[in-house]
Formats: C-alpha cells, sequence, structure tokens
C-alpha cells in the first residue's frame, strides 16, 4: 500500500476468520471479548518481530547450546481505555513480562476530538518500547493524542495495534506521527458521517463491555 507507507496489513487466514465472526451483529458479548483478545494475540506475534534480541547460553538435558532472549527494558502495552483494554491480555498472554500503561482518551461526539481524563505509564518511559492498543483506528485523533501524550514523556519506539483500520485514519496519523508503525487486522472502505468505520463491526467498547 504505497500511498500508507507507514501501515501493515496483518494478512492471515486465522485473523480473516475470526475478524469475520467480530463484525457480525449476531456476535453476543462473550465471543466478542474472546475475538478481539485472540486478534491481539496473532497480530501481536507479526507486530513484534523486529524486537531486539541478545545471545544467551542455555543448559539442556544433554549439553550446553546457544539461545536468545529479549533484549532491553520490558515492552509496556498501553490501552487506549476503555476499549483497548480488550486487546491486553492477547498481547500478555505473548510476553507475560510486559508492563501495561493506560491512557484514557473520550471522544466527543459532536467535535469527535478526543479528550484525556487519564495517564499512566511504567517509570524509565523513554528506555522502553511501547506498543498502543485499540480495536479501531478511525479518524486517528485518539490515536494522535495518545502517541503525542507518550512522546511528551519521552517516548520514541512507539509501535501502533489496531484490529479495523479506516484509510482516513491512517493517514491521519501518519501526518501527525510519521514515525510510528501502524498495524492493522484490516483496512476498511471509510468513515460515516458521523465517524464510525464502514463496514467495521460496529462500537467496539460497548460491544466488549455490553453498553449501549
Amino acid at each position: 500500500m504505497s500511498e500508507l507507507p507507514n501501515l501493515t496489513v496483518v494478512d492471515h487466514p486465522l485473523i480473516r476468520h475470526k475478524l469475520a465472526l467480530l463484525r457480525s451483529v449476531d456476535t453476543p458479548t462473550k465471543l466478542f471479548r474472546e475475538l478481539v483478545e485472540e486478534m491481539a494475540m496473532l497480530m501481536a506475534y507479526e507486530v513484534t518481530r523486529t524486537l531486539e534480541e541478545e545471545v544467551v547460553e542455555v543448559v539442556t538435558p544433554l549439553e550446553a547450546t546457544t539461545g536468545y532472549r529479549i533484549a532491553g527494558k520490558k515492552l509496556v502495552v498501553v490501552p487506549v481505555l476503555r476499549a483497548g483494554l480488550g486487546m491486553v491480555e492477547g498481547v500478555l498472554r505473548l510476553i507475560p513480562s510486559a508492563r501495561v500503561g493506560h491512557v484514557g482518551l473520550a471522544r466527543d461526539e459532536e467535535s469527535l476530538q478526543p479528550v484525556e481524563y487519564y495517564f499512566k505509564v511504567p517509570s524509565e518511559s523513554a528506555s522502553r518500547r511501547f506498543l498502543v492498543v485499540d480495536p479501531m483506528l478511525a479518524t486517528g485523533g485518539s490515536a494522535s493524542a495518545a502517541i503525542a501524550r507518550l512522546k511528551e514523556r519521552g517516548v520514541r519506539g512507539i509501535t501502533y495495534m489496531c484490529l479495523v483500520a479506516a484509510p482516513e485514519g491512517v493517514r491521519a496519523l501518519a501526518d501527525a506521527h510519521p514515525d510510528v508503525a501502524v498495524f492493522t487486522g484490516v483496512l476498511d472502505r471509510q468513515l460515516n458521517d458521523v465517524g464510525y468505520i464502514l463496514p467495521g463491526l460496529g462500537d467496539a467498547g460497548d460491544r466488549l463491555f455490553g453498553t449501549k
């Protein structure tokens, strides 16, 4: 996707299968939560491909050999509240030692702009890699605001991961933060006139937590 150079679509049969279930209006809350977590885990496998490694010696039951482990300070997973919470456990299933921060942003339904109400991340942020997660990348406002807040704390190694993205949001995020790679399970068609992704999957937060 040359027109969206910061975007990687994690195109895998299992992700496509789970995404079809996730989109369905008939998918109940319990299954929706499970699917979000499973997709996050599958995508995190690809997103973390570039983590730095270091060589270590490992003693097997038969002999000593060379192995590898993740180098540097622990990865920080930052869900954008509230819907991003549904993706955290999927990432932690792959990287249980990761730290977890939180950014609370509510979308003003009239202006569609994010309003921050909570921010908490681990110490020594500048020396850690951060993975910002949110199921939907729609207008890009919340993603851009969350990443800007992290950069104010000195964070530079930031990746953004969502399940469904709109072209408008990907472009907005690239304009605001061209250094941030974006990973998504699918690139949908467009936003509607109130900022929802089409075809999308509805309001991810409401469907995760059973609220309307």
